[in-house]
């Protein structure tokens, strides 16, 4: 039997953990997925087990040996942002990989900015909105500070993708996108580490910096696959759509976040939009890609369980609620229904503050959990869209397949083609299409993804 040449990915997201392989023509033919059980760290705050996770590496490679069929080409990983393994000489990890979303000191972020300059202007220097451990950059100078006994020991800190890819590489490496996502480490006007990395004596504890479409070798004995040194998620799903289209376009990127991307964009970041949450990341050939971020995912999972709740519905039935244009037309027409968000409250939910009771039914309170999520929606994609002439604006996750935000999200931009983009696994996609040339015989695919139109033209809307 003739062996099929496959790609291995490793996708790790904070909840589920995939591995997928992909044939030569970037076709699934095997996945997994697992959740692994949080661990804690030494201030009782939930964290990656960073064990299971390495393990996993080890024993999803056995599996794929098990199975004769495929010929294992190469290897690559794509992860969350703002997340750092800290290693010693021997690559071991010295402490447990601190949660994001762990509560910045705020004495130690008062005693960074007043060191290296108000926060606006660092801001837009680093296109990092200041958001405390976010800012991964931050998490090593909280190490320095907290912990200076561990920092002496550090040979380098590895963002979670490449580290990962050391695991089967034994190389440690950085990439330009896990440093370009909102980490505060570098400068865009310079492209190169910001001022104070150096100044802190974090620089020399940077692993060497590696082209995101560069391959290393496998450590072990007898192993002739590549290993890729990882991407960063968001900027590994905006790979396909670089590869697919020519023409200017922005890509909004939904799940927990909803991250509107444009690659055309080389406008400086505002003070505004760093204070709306706009950001810069470095895509995957080394070009700033401009980006902002809601985090609609989440606030509508609430509000649906809310909604479901209160008129005592399952709440699949929202999984597939058709748009009613005279529902929307309905609450059009009350204007005490409409809303306003104030500068900096873009991240508010206005849904949250309403009333259930004033719907007539679920489907009504449905379409303006929708209408309120749209218009942040719009707000937040209008920032990438100022200074660049776009024509078209891809949609793919979640709110893609939710007809309700699709209408209305066309009728938002009339002047633009909307669609949404449906292909299996982008970001997993994306980062085997970074390494393409290593391992894939067969030119690049052009119908990696379909396209559902959507009219903005709102004949149908009274």
């Amino acid at each position: 039997m003739e062996q099929i040449p496959v790609i291995a990915i490793f996708d790790v997201g904070k909840t589920n953990k995939k591995l997928f392989l992909f044939d030569e023509n970037y076709k699934i033919v095997f996945e997994r997925t697992a959740r692994f059980t949080e661990t804690h760290d030494e201030d009782g705050e939930p964290c990656e087990n960073l064990d299971s996770l390495r393990l996993s590496v080890f024993d999803s490679l056995r599996e794929i040996f098990k199975h004769k069929q495929f010929d294992l080409k190469a290897v690559n990983f794509s992860t969350y942002g703002a997340s750092f393994v800290y290693v010693d000489e021997d690559g071991r990890p010295l402490t447990p990989l601190y949660n994001y979303l762990k509560p910045y000191p705020p004495e130690l972020g008062r005693q960074f900015y007043e060191t290296y300059g108000d926060e606006a202007r660092f801001a837009r220097e680093t296109a990092s909105p200041v958001l405390g451990n976010l800012n991964s950059g931050l998490q090593v100078y909280r190490l320095k500070y907290e912990q200076p006994e561990v920092f002496k020991k550090v040979k380098y800190a590895l963002h979670l993708p490449q580290y990962m890819s050391y695991l089967l590489s034994g190389q440690m490496v950085t990439d330009l996108t896990s440093i370009g996502c909102h980490t505060a480490l570098w400068d865009f006007g310079k492209n190169t580490y910001h001022e104070w990395v150096d100044k802190e004596g974090i620089l020399p504890k940077m692993a060497p910096l590696k082209p995101a479409d560069g391959v290393l070798s496998a450590v072990f004995p007898g192993s002739t696959y590549s290993v890729g040194i990882g991407l960063h998620d968001s900027s590994a799903a905006l790979i396909p759509y670089l590869v697919s289209f020519n023409m200017p376009f922005v890509l909004i990127s939904t799940g927990t976040w909803s991250i509107s991307l444009n690659p055309f964009n080389q406008t400086p970041l505002t003070e505004e939009e760093l204070k709306n949450d706009c950001l810069n990341y470095l895509q995957y050939k080394g070009g700033p890609v401009k980006a902002s971020r809601l985090f609609t995912g989440y606030e509508y999972e609430q509000q649906v369980k809310r909604i479901a709740a209160h008129f005592n519905q399952d709440m699949i039935r929202y999984r597939t609620m058709n748009f009613d244009p005279a529902i929307v037309a309905k609450l059009q027409a009350k204007k005490a229904l409409q809303s306003r968000h104030q500068q900096g409250e873009l991240q508010k939910s206005v849904f949250e503050q309403r009333e259930l009771a004033d719907f007539s039914n679920d489907a009504e309170a449905y379409h303006q959990l929708m209408i309120d999520i749209v218009q942040q929606q719009t707000i937040s994609t209008g920032y990438v869209l100022q200074g660049c002439k776009v024509q078209r604006i891809f949609v793919d996750g979640g709110f893609s397949k939710n007809t309700v935000f699709m209408h209305l999200l066309a009728f938002a931009f009339p002047h633009l083609e909307v669609y949404a983009a449906s292909m299996a696994q982008a970001t997993a996609v994306g980062t085997a299409l970074a390494i393409h040339q290593a391992w894939n015989t067969k030119t690049l695919p052009h119908d990696l993804i379909e396209l559902k139109y959507y009219s903005g033209v709102q004949n149908e809307v009274v």
